[in-house]
């Protein structure tokens, strides 16, 4: 089994939290990024946006483009408006050679309102789940149909946070609908990535590795709480770093043969947690687990 490692430039820069490495570089996170060992990246809010300009910086750096987020707003939007406003990222994806489009529903979340407590979040309840299943696979299939799968991303603070609401949208859309697993985000909304491997194995196409702070997350209130005031607190970490046992998660990525990406996606305070050297001790801890299991890790 294959795999390849990537980074994102989360860790560097984030872009719903400004102060969080506002002033670093794209040339520093992307020459960090692969002194790390890591051979692709994904996209943020520093990368041009035009492919030409982006395949030069990507190619300057020895890195390929993974995916990157899309702030999809299907649940109140129309397929065809969808479509429009979702042309120009898909386009620039195919463009540059993009494995995946990183798909979160962002219709009234509170992921990026430092005001808004997690738990003011919408739920999928709330909504036409089977409209809302139909519109997405055909939204999918129009991105299959440019070259680039898409990839659901379930996130803290959005409609699909917990493994109830996945289970809900892996059922109610079709298979042209992978999922994104991310272990810390499904292990905040006290998921089990166990029982989502074993569902919706076949369904999982990409994979993001961030870790939790046990010590931190223990003292969450999500009535008070926002996503924001979390990350700020330190909850998330690189793989190695916090509570996830990633070998068994690993073992599990080989029990369904997974092959694809597996990014590193950490957002923390620079100033606190070295970019680099926390890219590196990920890297490291991936790189252990995978070769445990006889993973070939590609460039």
């Amino acid at each position: 089994m294959e795999v390849k490692l990537g980074m994102s430039p989360i860790s560097w820069t984030n872009d719903d939290l400004p102060e969080l490495g506002g002033d670093t570089s794209l040339e520093t996170c992307l020459n960090e990024t692969r002194l790390a060992g890591f051979s692709g990246t994904e996209l943020g809010g520093k990368f041009p946006k035009n492919p030409f300009s982006l395949k030069e910086v990507l190619e300057e750096h020895e890195l390929k483009l993974i995916s990157g987020w899309y702030s999809g707003t299907m649940l109140n939007n129309s397929l065809k408006d969808e479509k429009i406003k979702l042309d120009e990222t898909l386009n620039l994806f195919a463009e540059v050679g993009a494995s995946v489009l990183v798909y979160g529903e962002t219709f009234n979340t509170v992921q990026n309102k430092k005001k808004k407590p997690l738990n003011s979040r919408p739920r999928l309840s709330e909504f036409d789940i089977k409209q809302y299943g139909q519109d997405l696979s055909d939204l999918a299939d129009y991105c299959l149909d440019k070259g680039v799968p898409l990839t659901f991303h379930h996130h803290m603070g959005t409609a699909v946070e917990t493994q109830n609401e996945i289970e809900q949208l892996m059922n109610s859309t079709r298979d042209s609908v992978g999922l994104l697993l991310d272990t810390g985000h499904l292990l905040f909304a006290d998921g089990d990535y166990d029982k989502i491997i074993s569902n919706y194995g076949d369904r999982i196409n990409h994979i993001h590795t961030k870790d939790i702070r046990k010590d931190v997350f223990k003292n969450v209130d999500k009535s008070k709480d926002s996503f924001l005031d979390c990350v700020l607190d330190g909850v998330f970490t690189v793989p190695g770093d916090g509570c996830i046992d990633y070998r068994k998660f690993i073992k599990r990525l080989k029990d369904i043969r997974y092959k694809g990406w597996i990014v590193i996606e950490a957002e923390q305070d620079p100033l606190k947690a070295n970019p680099f050297e926390y890219a590196k001790k990920g890297f490291n801890t991936l790189v252990s687990c995978l070769e445990e299991y006889d993973f070939k890790i590609i460039a």
